[in-house]
C-alpha cells in the first residue's frame, strides 16, 4: 500500500486521458462532461479545438446533442502549449485533426502537472489509425473507448463510414456524409 508523504501532498500531478471511438459515439459529450466537472471543482480549465472545425461554432466545442463549452480555436498543437500556462486542466477536441506535435504537447503538459483530456476519432473513414490519436492512446494513463450504434443493424458501431466517394482525408460533415457502422456492415459498405 502506497501512502503519500506530507511533502508530496501539495505536488501537482498531471496525466493524459483519451476519449476515442467512431463518429456519433459521444466523445465530445464525455469531454464536455469532464471539463464542466473540473470547472465546478474550481479548477482552471482551458479548452482547445482545431481552427478548421467550424461545423457548429467557431469558438465553442459542441456535441451532437448540442451541449456546448467555450473553446479556443488553434491552428497547430504548439499553440496549445503556448496558451496553457497556469492551467489545471486542458481539454482538446477533434484531436485527430491536429499535427503529430500534439503527442509531445500533451506529454509536456502532463509532465508539468496538468490534467490533459483529449477527444478524437481513433480511425479515419478508411479504417486506419487517424493522426496523432494512436500515439496519444499509447502514452495516456486513461483511455475510454466509446461506441455508437450501427445505423444498419443496431449492433455496436466501431467504424465511421463515409457515404460519399472521395479520397480526401479530412471532409467535415455530419450524418449527411457519415454513418456509424459495426465491423460487418462496414465491410459490406466498402464493397457497395
Amino acid at each position: 500500500m502506497f501512502i503519500e508523504s506530507p511533502s508530496n501532498k501539495s505536488e501537482k500531478r498531471g496525466w493524459i486521458e483519451v476519449i476515442t471511438g467512431s463518429m456519433f459515439s459521444g466523445k465530445t459529450e464525455e469531454l464536455i462532461r469532464r471539463l464542466k466537472r473540473a470547472t465546478i471543482a474550481m479548477q482552471h480549465v482551458e479548452i482547445f479545438k482545431p481552427q478548421l472545425d467550424t461545423r457548429y461554432s467557431e469558438d465553442e466545442v459542441i456535441s451532437h446533442d448540442e451541449n456546448a463549452i467555450m473553446s479556443t480555436p488553434v491552428t497547430t498543437a504548439g499553440n496549445i502549449l503556448l496558451m496553457s500556462s497556469e492551467v489545471d486542466v486542458v481539454g482538446v477536441d477533434e484531436a485527430q485533426f491536429f499535427d503529430m506535435g500534439l503527442i509531445e504537447v500533451c506529454n509536456t503538459l502532463a509532465n508539468g502537472g496538468t490534467r490533459v483530456i483529449v477527444a478524437g476519432l481513433d480511425m479515419d473513414f478508411r479504417g486506419r489509425p487517424f493522426g496523432p490519436m494512436p500515439g496519444l492512446i499509447a502514452t495516456a494513463e486513461f483511455v475510454t473507448k466509446v461506441h455508437a450504434i450501427c445505423v444498419r443493424c443496431g449492433n455496436i458501431a466501431h467504424h465511421t463510414h463515409r457515404k460519399m466517394k472521395t479520397d480526401k482525408l479530412v471532409l467535415l460533415g455530419e450524418m449527411d456524409l457519415y454513418e456509424p457502422l459495426c465491423r460487418k456492415c462496414y465491410r459490406a459498405a466498402l464493397s457497395e
